[in-house]
């Protein structure tokens, strides 16, 4: 599929109108078609304790445990896979940690999904490991970045290796000669404390064949070692250093996902209620919903239990109002 996910994210914010959103899901689920994103923890674990991550906290990383058993994954797969537009393997936890990363990309391919991506840390896994995935299908690696200089990567990312994040990056570009379609993706988490070195960035990594570059304002997704989640500081500086690299993205012809400084003090998002109905989340405590069962139920069977094609329905005509009570998520646009 390509760039083909990017293009549809630009038609997603190019759409202003909800309804007309809406409506499309409506009929997507009503016809069957593909319209999931599929957002799949194998494992839940990580070999890595970001500053600005949950698994920082003692607490919660003694609650992160499971990995999902390789006998139930053709269960999965024939469950929901054939209504899913993307899978991404590796959400809030490390795929790194999970032994049938392959298997998963293999079934996917069968049942045709157009994008599959894998977002990692990228410091377990082995230039075999990356042919594998390739070769399986893999469409695209999203690589988790919080630091431009060693001393900040080390700094943030506790428990990994500047040098060997160097070193995937190096056998991930010799990949994509092979692999031209193969897509690499560079998700940077900004916060106050290291926004001014990311203008930077293309002198450290600008060697690296990078597809995509995603940059990310800190938000807190749990409790975390650093809790500075304010965007005050951040919101000064954005422009000038996120215009710059926007420049540099354009001229490398790569994609910049990045939200508009605007987007920062924004208190509502109608595209949320858009994000929710097409969210799928599973990992080996929850597949999408508490009481899925994996044995007996599929996408459809659940879906006519629960009316979810009367909800999608009612959701054409409800007002701009309630939709920006739902839960809010940054727009990001595509550059």
């Amino acid at each position: 599929m390509g760039n083909d996910i990017y293009f549809l994210l630009k038609l997603n914010r190019k759409i202003k109108n909800i309804h007309v959103k809406n409506l499309g899901i409506f009929l997507l689920h009503f016809f069957r078609r593909r319209y999931l994103g599929i957002f799949f923890d194998p494992v839940l674990g990580c070999n890595f304790r970001c500053r600005m991550c949950y698994f920082s906290n003692e607490e919660k990383r003694k609650t992160m445990k499971g990995s999902f058993r390789e006998e139930d994954l053709p269960k999965l797969a024939g469950a929901f896979f054939h209504r899913a537009l993307k899978l991404q393997i590796g959400c809030g936890a490390e795929p790194s940690l999970f032994r049938h990363n392959k298997k998963i990309i293999e079934l996917a391919k069968e049942k045709k999904i157009p994008y599959v991506s894998m977002t990692t840390n990228a410091n377990l896994f082995s230039e075999e490991d990356w042919r594998n995935f390739i070769k399986a299908g893999l469409d695209e690696v999203t690589i988790s970045l919080h630091g431009v200089t060693q001393t900040s990567y080390e700094y943030f990312m506790v428990g990994g290796s500047f040098p060997l994040f160097h070193k995937a990056m190096e056998t991930l570009t010799r990949m994509k000669k092979q692999y031209p379609q193969f897509k690499i993706r560079i998700n940077y988490t900004i916060n106050k404390d290291n926004l001014e070195e990311l203008s930077g960035f293309f002198s450290v990594f600008g060697n690296y064949k990078i597809d995509i570059l995603q940059l990310r304002p800190i938000q807190r997704i749990g409790e975390s070692e650093y809790a500075d989640f304010s965007w005050n500081e951040i919101y000064e500086t954005y422009d000038r250093i996120v215009q710059k690299i926007k420049d540099e993205c354009e001229q490398r012809n790569i994609i910049c996902l990045a939200p508009a400084k605007m987007d920062l003090i924004k208190t509502d998002n109608v595209d949320s209620i858009v994000f929710e109905n097409t969210y799928c989340y599973i990992s080996p405590r929850c597949v999408w919903k508490k009481d899925f069962d994996l044995n007996n139920d599929t996408f459809e069977s659940y879906s006519e239990k629960i009316h979810l094609g009367r909800k999608l329905f009612k959701n054409i005509f409800k007002s701009r109002k309630q939709f920006e009570s739902s839960k809010n998520q940054l727009n990001y646009e595509v550059y």
